[in-house]
């Protein structure tokens, strides 16, 4: 069994390194089919599991939601069949009611929900702040000690990001000014002649129309796209100041939970899309977008149902809500939880070991990303993560992901990806990953957010295929059969060449 598997699900790590123009679906090619170390979706399907029948798999995405309703991703959404679909009744008695696609931790119960959230290290330093602001070091205890030590650390690493993100300001201004340029125009599509005709005289509606004018001309870019460019920026820079690394700003009392609780499980409500489902929405379709419908995009497995459980704001995701999460996705018949996210520090890391285990327990494979700080993770830089609290057992049922581009050889490993040869357990393709969007849409994403995925929609395959394998074989199996470079590769984060042979 093990050596069919081998030779069923292989190329996760693959040396294949040919210049060339890199397919929509390259993640799904063969190296040695097609010379793109992709992970043989298409080779599986066609020459080794045809005519086979499947399983159904639940995966659990667990992320920022889901758009149920997107075309590729509809009719593999997950369906909790002992509910009565939006009647306001807990008709299977599980604490949720009319979770039919799945459960938002990060919602209330009015419907309002959690869009943006601090970062955990901003949180960590509004919960010190009180004791240690004005605390004299020399009249603390041992204990005290530490904790102000964090706190100083923290304090520090907030003034720097304020200040580093306060730089984007101009962004606002910029974008005031392109409002104001298509206000001018009244025309939804904007081209070059437009502008010419455009009365210039205000020195910043000038300044914006040359710069504008050179972008199309150099650059080839639509106003429209010069736009969305500046609108994205702005609000990457606004959310990180007036939100991520703010400390005055919490949105908890949306949800309405008690947070000092770690233990409470009742709270959120049924908006499994949310207000920005982008994230999620990519994740899943490429998990499970449906296959040979000549529409978007095609993900990985079949017999594939997503469970959308939305646990992750745009910032960094709260431990309580991760660890409801995974509880709540085993104890609705999850096999596989993708979490593509992940932070530098945690709240509670123990509330999360302890449904970790509980997955465990119940033999079901978590898929985490390795995150994009193109650095080396440990234990203490990067959570949530396989090692228990204790820095001594770890989670047999936990594989790392980190991303591999398209072009292979010595470019292979991401240049942002996150790295270790003890705490990454395996590379998968993550750049230029075309997916599913809310709203019947698709575009490219690059991240290990993505390669995570991949992986999921390949334990999905086998645990469908062979529904006898344990979260365990399924992690050593996809490890002992990936490919491993027989050359240097660039170091992610330095470009350094290194060898991976192992």
């Amino acid at each position: 069994m093990k050596k069919q598997l081998f030779l069923l699900f292989i190329c996760l790590n693959v040396l294949v390194g040919l210049s060339m123009a890199q397919p929509e679906n390259w993640y799904n090619l063969d190296p040695e089919d097609d010379k793109i170390p992709g992970v043989s979706t298409e080779r599986t399907y066609e020459r080794l599991v045809q005519g086979k029948k499947g399983a159904t798999v639940i995966v659990a995405v667990l992320d920022s939601g889901v758009d149920p309703e997107h075309e590729d991703l509809r009719e593999v959404m997950w369906v909790n069949a002992d509910e009565i679909p939006f009647n306001g009744i807990d008709d299977d008695k599980n604490g949720y009611v009319d979770d039919i696609h799945g459960w938002n931790f990060i919602g209330g119960k009015d419907g309002k929900n959690v869009e943006y959230d601090n970062l955990e290290m901003t949180r960590l330093y509004r919960k010190y702040r009180p004791k240690y602001e004005n605390a004299d070091s020399t009249k603390l205890n041992k204990k005290e000690l530490v904790e102000f030590r964090l706190f100083k650390t923290l304090e520090a690493d907030l003034q720097t990001n304020q200040q580093k993100f306060s730089e984007g300001a101009f962004y606002e201004p910029f974008l005031n000014g392109l409002d104001q340029v298509k206000a001018m125009v009244g025309k939804a599509e904007i081209t070059a002649e437009d502008l010419d005709k455009l009365d210039s005289s205000q020195p910043m509606i000038g300044q914006i129309v040359q710069i504008a004018k050179q972008l199309m001309a150099q650059q080839g870019m639509s106003f429209q796209q010069i736009y969305d460019e500046v609108k994205g920026a702005n609000d990457y820079y606004a959310a990180k100041l007036q939100y991520q690394y703010n400390p005055d700003y919490d949105p908890r009392d949306i949800v309405g939970d008690n947070y000092a609780d770690s233990n409470e499980r009742i709270y959120g409500n049924k908006d499994v899309r949310g207000p920005d489902a982008s994230h999620g929405t990519a994740v899943a379709g490429i998990i499970a977008g449906v296959r040979n419908n000549d529409i978007g995009i095609d993900g990985v497995a079949i017999n594939v149902r997503i469970m959308s459980v939305r646990c992750v704001p745009d910032g960094d995701e709260r431990d309580k809500d991760v660890a409801n999460a995974i509880r709540y996705a085993v104890d609705n018949g999850a096999s596989i939880i993708n979490m593509s996210f992940g932070k530098g520090q945690s709240w509670d890391k123990k509330v999360v070991d302890k449904a970790v285990k509980y997955a465990a327990k119940h033999d079901v494979l978590l898929v985490h990303a390795a995150g994009n700080d193109g650095k080396e993770n440990f234990i203490t830089n990067n959570y949530p993560n396989d090692t228990y609290a204790n820095g001594k057992t770890q989670a047999a049922n936990w594989i790392e992901v980190g991303a591999t581009s398209w072009k292979g050889g010595a470019e292979l490993a991401a240049e942002f990806s996150n790295y270790s040869k003890k705490n990454v357990d395996i590379f998968a393709p993550g750049v230029d990953i075309l997916a599913a969007k809310p709203d019947n849409e698709y575009a490219k994403n690059s991240g290990t957010s993505f390669s995570a995925p991949v992986v999921s929609g390949i334990a999905a395959m086998m645990r469908s295929y062979f529904p006898g394998l344990t979260a365990e074989q399924v992690k050593e199996i996809l490890m002992s059969s990936s490919i491993k470079p027989k050359g240097n590769v660039n170091k992610p984060g330095t470009g350094e060449s290194v060898s991976l042979k192992i």
